[in-house]
C-alpha cells in the first residue's frame, strides 16, 4: 500500500510493484495520473489522509484484509521564509506529513501482518546535525517528527509487529524538489529511488526495526 501515489516517488513505486507482480493499493487525493496508466494489479483509491473519519471508514470498509507493506510516502511542502509563515502553513504541512501518516497507520493496524513492514518516508532535513535550508522550517520539522514517531511505533509494536522504519531521503529529482529548490537538478531520479525503497519495504524489516536510515549519496 502506497500513499502519495499520484506523482514523483509514489507513482514510481506503484509502477515498480506492478511490474514485479505485486498486488498494489495506490492512495492519493488525485487518482487521475494513476488510473490513466491502467497498470495491472493496481487498485486506486481517492483518500484524504487528513480526514481521520474518512480514513477510518475507508480502512474498515474498503481496504484489503491483509497488508504486507505500507509505504507512507505522501508529503506536503511549503517553501517560505519562517518570518512569512503562518500557523496555517505549519498546520497544513503537519496534517499531511505527520497526522495523515498516523491516521492511516493507526486505522490499518489490525490489517497489517505481524511480519509486515511500515516504511515512513522522511527526509535528511529531518535528521539532527544534517544540512538545513532556509524556507523549509515547516517541512523539515515535520519530517523530524516523522523520524521520532517511527522510533516510538517500533517500540510499541516490537512484540507483535509490524516492523516500522523510516528512510530519510536526500535530493531526488521530483516535483517536490523543484518546489523546494527551483532550478536544481540532481542525478537521483524518482525511479531509481523507488527501486531502493521498494526492495527495502520487502526485505528491510529482516534487518532493521525502529531505525531512521539516511538515503543520500551526498555529504553532509
Amino acid at each position: 500500500m502506497i500513499t502519495g501515489a499520484s506523482r514523483g516517488i509514489g507513482l514510481a513505486l506503484v509502477k515498480w510493484f506492478s511490474a514485479h507482480h505485486h498486488m498494489v493499493w495506490a492512495l492519493s487525493r488525485n487518482t487521475t495520473p494513476i488510473t490513466q496508466l491502467n497498470l495491472p494489479n493496481v487498485t486506486v483509491n481517492a483518500l484524504d489522509l487528513t480526514n481521520e473519519d474518512g480514513v477510518v471508514s475507508w480502512a474498515q470498509n474498503e481496504a484489503p484484509d491483509t497488508i504486507d507493506a505500507l509505504i507512507n510516502n505522501a508529503g506536503k511542502l511549503v517553501n517560505k521564509p519562517f518570518a512569512e509563515t503562518t500557523q496555517s502553513d505549519f498546520e497544513g504541512v503537519f496534517k499531511v506529513n505527520v497526522f495523515g501518516l498516523a491516521n492511516l497507520t493507526r486505522a490499518l493496524l489490525k490489517k497489517l501482518q505481524p511480519t509486515g513492514h511500515v516504511v515512513n518516508i522522511s527526509s535528511m532535513g529531518g535528521i539532527g546535525g544534517t544540512s538545513k535550508f532556509p524556507g523549509l522550517t515547516a517541512y523539515s520539522s515535520s519530517k523530524g517528527a516523522v523520524s521520532i514517531l517511527t522510533e516510538l511505533l517500533a517500540e510499541e509494536f516490537k512484540e507483535t509487529g509490524p516492523a516500522v522504519n523510516a528512510l530519510a531521503l536526500g535530493a531526488v529529482q521530483t516535483e517536490m524538489l523543484s518546489d523546494a529548490f527551483p532550478g536544481l537538478e540532481v542525478p537521483m531520479t524518482a525511479a531509481m529511488m523507488a527501486d531502493y525503497i521498494a526492495q527495502f519495504a520487502l526485505d528491510g524489516h529482516l534487518f532493521y526495526n525502529g531505525k531512521v536510515l539516511p538515503v543520500s549519496n551526498t555529504t553532509p
